[in-house]
């Protein structure tokens, strides 16, 4: 009988493990911890979990290195410093308008050190839409839901007189205010590593459920108990409470890079719902997104492989655009500081999706990519170039004018909707010109191309090989757009020729693409 009792348990957990298994959809196949284990001498992705939308503006992640690591969350750490809203596009190119959220108990400490808390892999959840671990310094269970602009943390305490929440605000400056009487944090941070204007603030609002009992701000390490407001190259808050076993303490945060009511704005995207009820939200815009294509197989790792990577792949470019009170979608620029109506992305190098990315956006996803060429003919109007690499304003980084063929798949596959006149003069002046400061921006060496059907090598112009090939490309894209366009072929000769300059580098003694000197020699 016994037997029985112990076989009969067992078919019935099979059939719910089937049952489960049955009902699974696309976001259940997703970890967002693929590829995290990571370092700056191996790379095995250089990802980190976001907790986000797709295309969000802000995402989320939990913080295992230090402030301004760009190895934000690996693996193999085993304590979390904080929990981060991060708009890391990879390590190399780092973060920008970054700040955390720590819950602790015991001690009043800020250092990230000394506040961080062991956690274990067997104790988190990370989902897209849902992230879960437990702080087993603290006692306390951290969770996130997040929206496209907002967040809703949810921390479940000890009993203890001595739970806080620290809001970090990072260095490089930073303001931070609590305001008690409506159990308020505001503040901004403007740490970041990208070319921005000099007025690059996100501008931050956390909004906690229970009233504080201990309030502090913290300025360049030191702690000030009972003052809340600060204004120093790092700031910080810590605020307190009181509570039972297992209580659960939420808090509502939001940021904005056009300003704090703005951010106020955004913090209404939570609305009234509950934790559970952002989370499920989540989850359907998830399965939404994931959902378009639809993976028959059996083999559950091919299952989830195929959904992580889809995953990754519609987190960037990074939504850059706001909708303010009056549903007018607006942004601020990190190109010259001001705030303008329209779209605008960021986080995406052109080098690394220009041929892979792109072109899929614009088969799965063309309502999104016509957004994403609205944003690039206002970048351009913004900065006079479009870019190459922007996080959020032109970066160094990579070869090649490859925005032009990222426009030019765009109309070519049917897109419409948005400013092509712009856009393709936007192209044109790319091919004859290079940004000033950025000089992976636009062309460098544009004049030796043209006139020498190459970029030497002995010009002081690194890739010159490479630079030559992706131009050659560049330029029979932007032909083929100038075709497509109905342009006279007296304005678009010159780029068709061009396009051929690939073969001034083809060495028939090595049979490969070498690097040519000034005076033509190899």
């Amino acid at each position: 009988m016994k037997k029985l009792f112990v076989l009969a348990i067992a078919l019935c957990g099979s059939l719910l493990s089937l049952k489960a298994a049955a009902k699974a959809e696309p976001v259940d196949y997703v970890n967002p911890l693929v590829g995290s284990q990571s370092k700056h001498s191996l790379s095995t992705g250089n990802t980190y979990p976001a907790i986000a939308m797709p295309w969000g503006m802000n995402f989320w992640m939990p913080q295992t290195g230090k402030m301004g690591d760009g190895w934000a969350y690996t693996y193999d750490a085993d304590k979390i410093r904080g929990f981060k809203q991060t708009h890391q596009s990879s390590p190399w190119i780092n973060d920008y308008g970054q700040f955390s959220l720590m819950p602790i108990t015991g001690k009043v400490v800020f250092d990230q050190d000394k506040r961080a808390s062991w956690f274990s892999h067997k104790a988190e959840i990370a989902k897209p839409n849902y992230y879960r671990v437990y702080l087993a310094d603290h006692d306390v269970v951290t969770e996130i839901a997040p929206t496209e602009r907002a967040a809703m943390f949810r921390f479940t305490f000890p009993e203890t007189d001595n739970s806080y929440v620290i809001v970090d605000a990072f260095d490089r400056g930073s303001y931070i205010k609590i305001i008690p009487e409506e159990n308020k944090i505001i503040g901004y941070t403007t740490r970041n590593s990208g070319d921005v204007s000099d007025n690059f603030k996100n501008y931050f609002v956390v909004v906690f459920d229970k009233p504080f009992t201990y309030k502090a701000t913290v300025g360049d390490s030191e702690i000030r108990k009972g003052e809340t407001e600060a204004r120093e190259d790092h700031t910080g808050a810590i605020i307190g409470f009181s509570t039972r076993r297992g209580e659960q303490v939420h808090a509502r945060v939001a940021s904005s890079f056009i300003s704090p009511e703005q951010a106020e704005q955004n913090l209404k995207e939570l609305g009234g719902r509950s934790f559970d009820q952002i989370a499920d939200a989540g989850r359907k815009t998830w399965n939404e997104v994931l959902g378009r294509i639809q993976v028959n197989d059996d083999n559950v790792d091919k299952l989830r492989t195929f959904y992580s990577c889809l995953y990754r792949s519609v987190l960037f470019p990074r939504s850059f655009y706001e909708v303010d009170a009056n549903g007018n979608v607006m942004h601020y620029s990190p190109y010259n500081g001001e705030v303008l109506s329209g779209y605008m992305f960021t986080d995406t190098g052109f080098w690394d999706t220009f041929c892979c990315l792109f072109p899929f956006l614009n088969l799965v996803y063309p309502s999104m990519n016509v957004k994403m060429q609205e944003g690039l003919a206002n970048t351009y109007k913004e900065s006079g170039f479009l870019p190459e690499w922007a996080s959020p304003g032109h970066r160094g980084c990579m070869v090649g004018n490859n925005s032009a063929s990222v426009v030019a798949d765009a109309y070519l596959k049917g897109l419409r909707g948005y400013d092509i006149e712009t856009l393709w003069e936007a192209v044109v002046h790319g091919a004859n010109a290079v940004h000033p400061i950025v000089s992976s921006t636009g062309r460098l060496g544009y004049d030796y191309y043209n006139k020498l059907g190459y970029v030497p090598y002995d010009v002081k112009i690194n890739e010159s090989a490479a630079r030559t090939l992706e131009y050659a490309y560049d330029n029979w894209a932007i032909y083929k757009l100038g075709k497509a366009l109905g342009k006279p072929e007296s304005e678009i000769a010159i780029f068709a020729k061009h396009a051929m300059n690939y073969k001034n580098l083809f060495d028939a003694e090595t049979k490969l693409m070498r690097g040519r000197n000034e005076d033509g020699t190899f």
